[in-house]
């Protein structure tokens, strides 16, 4: 049985890489939607609508393109995690 220490490491190392895998795709979203808000500003059009497309298809793409590091990523954590490595 584990130790308390070392579930206490885990779960640690748990929470640090979910915000890592999360990190690009938050900030690709955060970034995309400050420069719609920019641009809606500086056109004075304030759809609301207008921000969600360019965010849902930049979001998508860094999915695409992230996705399987962020797979290898959890995948490593995994085997590290139930296999003792």
């Amino acid at each position: 049985m584990p130790s308390l220490g070392h579930l206490t490491e885990l779960a640690q190392t748990a929470l640090l890489l979910a915000v890592a895998i999360s990190l690009p795709v938050v900030g690709v979203a955060a970034v995309v939607g400050l420069l719609v808000a920019a641009l809606q500003a500086v056109t004075q059009l304030q759809d609301v609508t207008i921000a969600h497309l360019p965010r849902f298809l930049v979001v998508a793409l860094a999915l695409a393109l992230a996705g399987p590091w962020m797979g290898e990523q959890v995948a490593a954590f995994a085997v590290q995690a139930f296999g003792g490595g």
